[in-house]
């Protein structure tokens, strides 16, 4: 057992990635400039001038390893050879699967964890595969949750649904896009029936519609309240809350007594 720190692993592995040409950097779209918000002359941080780019997509490369270790083939290989294995194999005329490349967009393994990023058409039959195959046998949803990400052009919102092996003792990630213009996302009731009240939670939050869900409601928020309070366009602050029939004003607006 190496008696190296975690976070001095983590330094040198950093070390070792290869570093990105200049050119490379330039291409990539603009996120925001400056360090902390300023949009005056009033930034006097001296950081005015920084331009961040927004990171491109990452894909991991083979070998996907495992849990606890990346460095050779393991667990994740086998879960997404068996997957493609699956996917690709012949269909059934009441079922045509997609390619493996069709579905899944890219694999992403960090801090141990696997990710299959879905097209949205597909994420049902990927689901379902992942259920229903011996070799993979994910029968448990433990749960759904949404992301925003205002940034991420045409993909600003992301379904993220966790998936157990009762089976195989092992876990998995899909995840899922949809634009800020679109956002319906197909949903997993009919694969997956305990992804019932988390699809619900996650569409009063964030506003993703899952197409197909048997009764999309709001379960935290009245059910004429407007916006979606976990997105990161929602206001912080400055909303009137109506409780028991009396009007709170927001906090901006309330009488100040200093």
């Amino acid at each position: 057992m190496s008696s190296q720190h975690p976070e001095q692993k983590a330094e040198q592995a950093a070390d070792q990635l290869p570093a990105r040409a200049e050119e490379e950097r330039r291409e990539q779209p603009v996120a925001r400039t400056g360090m902390f918000g300023a949009k005056t002359t009033g930034d006097t941080s001296g950081y005015g001038g920084l331009i961040v780019r927004q990171s491109p997509k990452v894909t991991a490369p083979r070998p996907y390893g495992g849990p606890g270790d990346a460095a050779e083939p393991g667990e994740f290989d086998e879960i997404a050879d068996e997957l493609e294995r699956a996917l690709g194999a012949e269909s059934s005329p009441e079922r045509a699967l997609p390619d493996f490349g069709d579905a899944i967009e890219r694999v992403v393994v960090d801090r141990g964890e696997l990710t299959f990023f879905v097209k949205r058409e597909h994420l049902a039959d990927v689901a379902r595969t992942m259920r229903d195959e011996p070799s993979l046998r994910f029968e448990l949803c433990s749960g759904v949750s949404g992301v925003h990400y205002p940034q991420d052009t045409g993909a600003e919102l992301h379904s993220v649904v966790h998936l157990l092996s009762i089976t195989h003792n092992r876990r998995v990630r899909l995840e899922v896009t949809c634009p800020d213009a679109d956002p319906h996302v197909p949903s997993l009731v009919p694969v997956y029936p305990t992804s019932d009240w988390h699809e619900r939670e996650t569409y009063d939050f964030f506003g993703i519609v899952y197409d197909g869900h048997p009764a999309l409601t709001r379960i935290e928020m009245p059910d004429d309240w407007v916006g979606h309070p976990q997105r990161k366009d929602y206001p912080l602050g400055g909303i009137p809350v109506e409780y028991r029939g009396a009007e709170i004003p927001p906090p901006d607006e309330r009488r100040s007594y200093t």
